[in-house]
């Protein structure tokens, strides 16, 4: 008898685990390298190194970054997805087009084509 392998967590979720990790090295690298750039920038105007003015500045431009590109890649992938899981006209035309040409095979297959289309049709209500 062959035993079934359960998934963990983590083999489960590998791909969201990966995408974290990817997202959290990205990030401390953002605020690290902005870090040794502020140093330098205030070096250079002759300014005090203040914590504050760091978190202010980098906080700033991460939520620049995150407006910029993520929030707008999630809208065009996430948005798109819900979109055509909800139903919107959009997903529909396909779906249309392909039922159409599953009547036109069954009815030139069958000779009681249009019935069994009849029955198929009071049984699963079209879209």
């Amino acid at each position: 008898m062959r035993r079934m392998k359960t998934k963990t967590l983590w083999s489960r979720y590998s791909y969201v685990w990966i995408t974290a990790l990817f997202f959290l090295v990205s990030l401390a690298g953002h605020w690290l390298f902005a870090w040794y750039a502020f140093v330098d920038e205030q070096q250079a105007h002759g300014e005090p190194i203040e914590m504050s003015s760091y978190a202010i500045e980098t906080a700033r431009d991460t939520l620049e970054n995150w407006q910029s590109e993520f929030l707008q890649l999630i809208w065009q992938v996430a948005g798109l997805a819900f979109l055509l899981y909800v139903g919107s006209p959009q997903s529909k035309e396909g779906d249309n087009r392909k039922e159409a040409k599953l009547d036109l095979i069954l009815k030139a297959v069958r000779k009681d084509g249009d019935e069994e289309i009849e029955k198929l049709d009071r049984k699963y209500a079209r879209k």
